[in-house]
């Protein structure tokens, strides 16, 4: 078994706190994103949860970012937010037709988020998967699940994302529960408690711990996409580079 690749990055490129601190002094607002591609493997993208991002957008997007850089594409909060999830095929269909195919090889995991208050619903839950599309566009999708309830740490949901690899994401919250399990052929994890007072986000100590569990997935076969998300968000440039060279 090979190693997996690892991917570090962030949420977004366009926050102004990052002007001077991550981008250079008086660098062109519309270069960010160039830039934090140069220095990073990947970026989650949290504004296709609000709405459709613009077929041109994702073109001009894919032009932008250099080869073996990837999006991960969090899902339409119309998908993730209505009561019956089985129910959203069509919501599903339209997230899907929004022009992201355009980045080809650059297009990473697609992140479902799930509500705390919701609950695991077995039936409820196979239904959304059998929704979620293997291809688009000839390319091979990979989907990544978040649940936000203890209720999902059930080795019934574990089954149902390994029968379509779907990795369960790793998140490290105040406020939600860590649910660990392998079920896909990547890892996704997503560390919200970094804290401005720490240059890097996270202590040395908490960062060494991050890259030996980077580790042991790669060592896995697996890939890896780990995002330095929430907390202070000022510090998330700073923590992501700090551990991807611990990973170097």
């Amino acid at each position: 078994m090979s190693d997996g690749q690892i991917r570090i990055g962030i949420g977004g490129w366009t926050y102004p706190p990052w002007r001077a601190v991550f981008y250079p002094e008086k660098f062109p607002q519309e270069r960010e994103l160039e830039y934090a591609s140069s220095q990073l493997g990947a970026i989650e993208i949290n504004a296709t949860f609000y709405g459709r991002q613009k077929p041109k957008s994702w073109e001009t997007w894919e032009k932008t970012v250099p080869d073996g850089f990837q999006f991960a594409i969090k899902g339409s909060r119309f998908c993730v937010m209505r009561s019956r999830l089985c129910e959203g095929a069509e919501g599903i269909g339209n997230f899907f037709a929004q022009g992201f195919a355009a980045l080809g090889p650059k297009l990473g995991p697609i992140l479902w988020q799930f509500a705390g208050r919701r609950k695991f619903d077995a039936d409820d839950i196979a239904g959304f998967i059998d929704l979620l599309p293997e291809k688009l566009d000839g390319i091979r999708l990979r989907h990544a699940i978040e649940p936000r309830s203890e209720s999902f740490r059930d080795e019934k949901f574990f089954d149902l994302c390994r029968a379509r690899n779907i990795a369960i994401v790793f998140e490290d919250s105040d406020e939600y529960p860590c649910i660990e399990a392998d079920t896909a052929d990547f890892a996704y994890a997503r560390l919200q408690r970094m804290r401005e007072e720490v240059a890097t986000g996270y202590e040395d100590s908490t960062l060494d711990g991050f890259a030996e569990r980077a580790r042991n997935w790669v060592g896995e076969g697996r890939d890896a996409y780990i995002f330095m998300i929430n907390g202070a968000k000022v510090r998330a440039p700073a923590a992501a580079l700090a551990l991807q060279e611990r990973l170097r």
